[in-house]
């Protein structure tokens, strides 16, 4: 794996050792930074699910100020610090062991927001519709905030959209599910 662009392009990232986590492969994040992005003028991000931090990590090299990464499993957390250190991004990055939803509840307490929410759990094992619920409860994205959600193509699922708007939704090559939501604008 390495960054794609930006800053850090062509740098390596290593990856989660043993089949726990699927990483998101160069190609499809070329292709969904492309969407969301492909750029940034600063901004917070928050990878939930982190697993090697390749999607946070993408984003500082991209333009965002800084990003939360959080996994639950040690070999991801010792995966993910390692990457910061070796890019040299500790100024940029937490990291922390914790569940999804105590690290949203975690951030809301802290007052802080985000422009950029990657969801990428192990397929079949998280509700992305409590999370999303979740994050809107909380309102820990910005205004013109995205949520990047990556999941099985074959999950068929209802997202809480009455807020939010589709901005793609796509499988990549029958192994991966992505969809990209805004929030809408209430104007």
């Amino acid at each position: 794996m390495r960054v794609v662009a930006g800053l850090h392009k062509g740098r390596q990232i290593k990856a989660v050792p043993g089949k726990s986590t699927r990483p998101t492969t160069d190609k499809v994040k070329e292709a969904i930074f492309q969407v969301i992005g492909p750029f940034f003028q600063g901004g917070n991000c928050l990878d939930l699910f982190a697993g090697s931090g390749s999607l946070g990590i993408e984003a500082i090299s991209r333009g965002m100020d800084s990003c939360i990464f959080i996994d639950k499993h040690p070999k991801a957390i010792h995966t993910i610090s390692e990457n910061i250190k070796n890019l040299r991004l500790e100024e940029n990055s937490e990291v922390f062991r914790t569940d999804a939803y105590r690290a949203l509840k975690a951030s809301a307490k802290r007052g802080i927001t985000f422009n950029l929410i990657f969801l990428d759990p192990p397929y079949g094992k998280a509700n992305y519709t409590e999370l999303i619920n979740e994050i809107e409860k909380h309102n820990l994205l910005n205004e013109e905030g995205v949520i990047y959600c990556e999941h099985d193509p074959n999950e068929r699922f209802s997202f809480p959209i009455d807020n939010f708007d589709i901005m793609k939704q796509v499988n990549y090559g029958g192994t991966i599910g992505v969809t990209i939501l805004a929030k809408k604008n209430k104007s």
